[in-house]
């Protein structure tokens, strides 16, 4: 079962979930310091300019010529495929190796709309989150969004390594998959937890079998590495970026390891610098907890008494599993908690939930069970993607946090007071996710203080479930003053551009399309 409260939320869940909406409308640890316990401007400072990590890369990567043509496969779903070209960039496996075997990212690229070749910026990177999101899928479907960001930009994105058509991992088969789906990710008793753990370690083992020498070189830093080589290549002496969700942990990493190379980078939907993997699983019990109880208020319902009806349902799944209308399955305590998680993404979502826990009530649980397939893309044949595997394997190679069983259990009463319906789930998954890993992790929080960097405009969403807003404050800290700027919306649903403020997506459009940087600690409310 996939983490379905990654600090990087898959933006791809929300648009299936979008989709699913639109076929049915006819009828972080919150504590003010840091994860080390240093203040932000002491964290990460560096006292010596660091050198620049691309100036040991061979030429044959970074004077590449990319062959751009016509894009195959999923590449130009969601838009006319002629504006589509796809491409493949060669980077090393390993860095400490810039010379030896390289690995092949997959990329699309819709070329600027601009009239005069003075229009043009350069090239605008997106990074939709994950980890684990593929670039070259989600671009075309959201490209709508970006009409007016293309009159200046080429609009780029990419699958980063180890993701979908660049080396995608597949750790687990179809079917085993679905018969994961049963395993409790509440254990209740030693046997329930024998099996829980059980799955996460072959989990692992089949992602070892499957990554091969691939599982130590997916990490966040790669990634961001990888994106400066993709700088040089399309001929931008600044990278222009927008990263949502995890994209703002892969945008800030990239900022502090090529601080004069920022160019005019978004950060929106964003995740906190400071957590490790226990306070990202506390922000996010945190966050979807009061995303619940604002869409509970939005019903008319009391939040606490709306919470405590669905702590019983999944109490009642969770002993005894709901029929569905989809032949062979039933509606468990994981699914029924990953529909109710994914709908809480985008508040155009809401009526679903509302109906699928009234379906529940009456004992179907087909409703919560499509919510569910939608967050980890299972078709209606039986094919899940793998982008839950990328996933936990990106993340598994970064978290360096590997907390215990007996610590997860330790950690149940504090995580259930800051989510009755979430906390128990968040509270094992600090264990269970990367359990017996094959590789270690790197560290236990992403360094992104970025002195000398360009302003970076750091998007926060008082509302967010998934990335919650106090992130976005942690993440302008700690990229410095004077590069960090923070922006407030008073919105809900996950991530703030696009999302219906006028006010956020005019500051946007003016940083990205004019480079007006705006005030920091500006507050748009609608």
């Amino acid at each position: 079962m996939p983490r379905f409260v990654r600090p990087a939320a898959l933006a791809t869940a929300v648009a299936l979930v979008a989709a699913l909406a639109a076929g049915c409308s006819g009828s972080s640890d919150d504590k003010g310091g840091t994860a080390d316990g240093k203040p932000p401007a002491a964290r990460g400072a560096d006292p010596e300019p660091r050198p620049d990590p691309s100036s040991t890369l061979p030429a044959s990567v970074v004077a590449q010529k990319l062959d751009w043509g016509r894009c195959e496969g999923t590449g130009g779903k969601g838009a006319p495929g002629a504006e589509w070209r796809c491409a493949t960039l060669k980077v090393p496996l390993d860095y400490d190796e810039p010379d030896g075997e390289t690995i092949g990212l997959a990329l699309i690229r819709a070329a600027s709309t601009a009239k005069k070749p003075g229009d043009r910026i350069g090239s605008l990177l997106f990074n939709f989150g994950g980890p684990g999101g593929s670039g070259v899928s989600m671009l075309p479907s959201f490209a709508h969004s970006y009409d007016d960001l293309r009159e200046r930009y080429d609009l780029v994105s990419f699958d980063p390594r180890g993701v979908a058509a660049s080396e995608g991992v597949r750790c687990r088969s179809d079917k085993a998959t679905q018969a994961a789906e049963k395993t409790d990710p509440t254990p209740d008793t030693p046997a329930e937890e024998k099996a829980y753990f059980a799955d996460a370690k072959a989990f692992g083992a089949g992602c070892a079998r499957a990554a091969r020498k691939l599982l130590p070189h997916v990490s966040t830093v790669d990634a961001a590495r990888d994106m400066d080589v993709l700088r040089q290549v399309l001929g931008d002496d600044k990278l222009h970026y927008l990263g949502i969700s995890y994209g703002t942990e892969l945008g800030g990493t990239y900022a502090h390891l090529f601080p004069k190379k920022v160019g005019r980078l978004t950060l929106d939907a964003v995740v906190d610098p400071s957590a490790g993997a226990v306070g990202h699983a506390k922000n996010q019990a945190r966050g979807f907890q009061r995303a619940l109880e604002n869409y509970l208020k939005s019903s008319g319902e009391d939040p606490q008494a709306g919470t405590r009806k669905i702590v019983d349902l999944l109490r009642r799944v969770d002993a005894k599993p709901l029929r569905t209308s989809t032949d062979g399955r039933v509606l468990t305590e994981a699914l029924a908690t990953t529909g109710i998680t994914v709908a809480l993404y985008s508040k155009q979502t809401w009526p679903m939930l509302t109906n699928a826990l009234e379906e529940a009530e009456k004992g179907d649980g087909s409703a919560l069970l499509e919510l569910a397939d939608a967050y980890n893309e299972r078709d209606a044949s039986g094919k899940y993607s793998t982008q839950s595997h990328s996933q936990r394997v990106i993340s598994c190679r970064d978290d360096k946090e590997r907390p215990t069983a007996a610590e997860a259990k330790a950690r149940l009463a504090e995580f259930r007071r800051i989510s009755p319906v979430f906390g128990g789930f968040m509270a094992w998954d600090t264990a269970g996710w990367c359990h017996d890993w094959p590789v270690a992790g790197l560290h236990t929080s992403p360094e992104v203080s970025a002195p000398g960097a360009a302003p970076v405009l750091v998007i926060g969403n008082t509302g967010d479930p998934a990335t919650p807003y106090e992130g976005a404050r942690r993440m302008a800290d700690e990229l410095g003053e004077g590069v960090g700027v923070h922006l407030t919306w008073k919105g809900e649903g996950h991530g703030a551009y696009g999302n219906g403020s006028d006010c956020v997506d005019d500051a946007v459009n003016a940083y990205l399309l004019k480079g007006e940087v705006p005030r920091d600690g500006t507050v748009c409310s609608s």
